[in-house]
């Protein structure tokens, strides 16, 4: 669920940017950019989630295999 929405806000920033690129309006170029720096901050967090839900996970994977030594 997150890895989707991963691309989707990664796939906004890129038509963010070619918006930037094809505007020569200050007003609008000031408020994409803010734009994309928001979705910047956002796909930071949903990697550090993820990255936190996958330590979670390998250190439960290695508690459980802990268990199963003989």
């Amino acid at each position: 669920m997150l890895t989707s929405i991963l691309r989707e806000e990664t796939e906004l920033i890129k038509s963010y940017e070619y918006i930037l690129k094809e505007c020569d309006y200050p007003d609008v170029s000031s408020f994409v950019r803010h734009l994309i720096e928001s979705k910047s901050r956002s796909i930071l967090k949903i990697l550090q989630k993820l990255n936190e839900l996958r330590a979670r996970g390998e250190i439960g994977d290695g508690v459980m295999a802990s268990y199963d030594r003989p």
